[in-house]
Formats: structure tokens, C-alpha cells, sequence
């Protein structure tokens, strides 16, 4: 191992699984703290998800609407991990950084109209 690697990258088994679902959860309350979007869209989904489930759906259905909101806290949390890396290698306006950005937005514009096609073709098809 480097020095420039992880300690905890050499880990396996049950400690590994352990340590992960530590950094996972300290990884979801950070999104939620700074995150106004990510928080935007929890609420969102706390809503949705169970709207899913009283709707007349087969299982796939309930499947595919939940899976769609679902997709959207997904793409939003690698937005933001994107965002913020971008924000620790500089604050100054670069093209680059922006375009990182601007895709990162565009992937959760498009989980959100994921979610919306989902939904009327479960609904309406």
C-alpha cells in the first residue's frame, strides 16, 4: 500500500461491509445538511413512495415507480460528490469545472423526466 492509499482500503470481509455502512449513512446526512436539492428531493420521495404503493399498479409497476424516485436521490448524491470535488480542487470559474457541473445537472434533469415518463406509462399504459 502507498501512502497516498486509503488505511482502510486493505479491509475485508465483515469490517469492510461495517466501515462502508458507516461512511454510506455519514455520506447521506451530509447530502441532507448541504444539500438543498438532495433534501428537496427526499421530501419528495417521502411522498411519492408511498403514493406509489396506494396507486392501482401491478407489482412491477410499484416497482418502476419506486425504483424511478429512487433513481433521482441516486443521481442527485453523485451530482453533489461531483460538485463538491470539483469545489475542492478550485473556486475559480473554469470551463471545465462548469461543464462537470452542467452535466452533473443535466443527469438529474433527466433521472426527474425518468421519473415522470415512469409514471404516466404505469398509470395511463
Amino acid at each position: 500500500m502507498t501512502p497516498d492509499e486509503s488505511p482502510f482500503k486493505g479491509k475485508t470481509g465483515l469490517t469492510r461491509v461495517w466501515n462502508a455502512l458507516f461512511y454510506s449513512c455519514a455520506g447521506l446526512r451530509a447530502a441532507y445538511r448541504h444539500e438543498d436539492a438532495f433534501r428537496q428531493e427526499v421530501w419528495l420521495a417521502v411522498v411519492l413512495i408511498p403514493l406509489s404503493l396506494a396507486l392501482p399498479a401491478n407489482g412491477i409497476g410499484h416497482a418502476l415507480m419506486v425504483g424511478s424516485v429512487l433513481l433521482v436521490l441516486l443521481v442527485e448524491l453523485i451530482n453533489s460528490a461531483i460538485e463538491a470535488a470539483v469545489d475542492r480542487i478550485s473556486l475559480e470559474n473554469h470551463r471545465l469545472s462548469k461543464r462537470a457541473k452542467d452535466i452533473g445537472s443535466a443527469a438529474v434533469l433527466v433521472a426527474l423526466i425518468n421519473v415522470i415518463a415512469t409514471w404516466g406509462l404505469v398509470l395511463l399504459g
